[in-house]
């Protein structure tokens, strides 16, 4: 299980978590709602150790991760699929995937015929710039790179912005199949709460830099949670 206990988080003088507290289980995935610039991304930083918290603490499979810089987090089980993609432009599709490796042992550095199970359109495209890629291709290179990590904590940040819906729902379908097979956790951050109540077991709700509602899905009011969301 991740656990984030009471966490603030500042940039410079700007505090952008405030005693911000957190569960995700294995075989589970809890989804993060919330407006734009209310502190979701800030805490998903903090769960990957992208940036450093001010005070609280985060345990990850019982151990306090809250100081490890964030490639030993990523040693550690811990994949990020960050907002915007950033896969390698330069870089063809199998040497993006191939990125995944650094924390992998000698051993298992392979990229599991399962990707192409998963993401089948990247099968065709392994010669191809990741740069050449339309953005729901690279959404996928990008969650298909965070696999090729074996990750037991799978961090996703936004991944149906500026998606075809036809592609939202194949990154769905694999979200679905991933918590189904109970090994890993997912952390899903969204703004678009249909997407979420479809595959969210637990819900938390955002806004000025703290968790103002969260629980089990089929808990919540649905009319509250969508009111929290509007403009």
């Amino acid at each position: 299980m991740l656990q984030v206990e009471r966490v603030d988080l500042h940039y410079g003088a700007a505090i952008a978590l405030r005693q911000v507290s957190l569960s995700a289980e294995i075989g589970a995935v809890t989804c993060l709602l919330g407006r734009n610039g209310v502190g979701k991304t800030s805490l998903l930083r903090a769960v990957t150790g992208a940036h450093p918290i001010s005070r609280g603490a985060i345990r990850w499979e019982g151990a306090d991760i809250s100081r490890l810089p964030l490639y030993e987090r990523a040693r550690r089980g811990i994949a990020w699929v960050p907002q915007g993609r950033d896969v390698f432009p330069l870089l063809t599709v199998r040497e993006n995937l191939e990125t995944g490796f650094a924390v992998l042992p000698r051993s298992q550095r392979r990229v599991p015929d399962e990707i192409f199970d998963l993401f089948p359109v990247l099968k065709t495209m392994l010669r191809r710039r990741g740069g050449d890629l339309s953005g729901g291709q690279q959404q996928q290179l990008a969650i298909a790179r965070a696999l090729v990590m074996k990750p037991r904590l799978l961090v996703l940040d936004e991944p149906t912005e500026g998606i075809q819906p036809s592609i939202i729902k194949d990154i769905g379908r694999v979200i679905a199949l991933l918590r189904g097979r109970g090994e890993m956790a997912i952390l899903l951050v969204e703004q678009y709460f249909d997407f979420a109540q479809e595959l969210a077991q637990t819900i938390a709700v955002m806004d000025r830099g703290d968790i103002v509602l969260s629980g089990r899905r089929e808990d919540l009011d649905e009319a509250d949670v969508r009111r929290r969301l509007s403009v």
